[in-house]
């Protein structure tokens, strides 16, 4: 992953596919490395954003989905 202006590209140098997220989506990523659950991530990111809770869930289960079907991440964990 490379940071560029506040946004973030990913490389999958073995697919040879890139992956880009906005700024908030960068921000998702990160609360989401730095917590110990999806359900952490959403009390701390409901804090700084007005969406509503099922909804900020959503859009974080999404957001990890795209990483893992581009090959850029890894779940671990229940």
């Amino acid at each position: 992953m490379q940071e560029l202006a506040g946004e973030a590209v990913f490389l999958n140098c073995d697919r040879e596919e890139y992956f880009s997220l906005d700024k908030v989506g960068l921000r998702m990523l990160t609360v989401l490395e730095e917590s110990p659950s999806i359900q952490a991530a959403c009390a701390t990111l409901i804090e700084e954003y007005e969406v509503e809770p099922k909804q900020l869930e959503q859009d974080l289960l999404d957001l990890i989905q795209q990483l893992e079907s581009y090959g850029l991440v890894e779940v671990t964990g229940a």
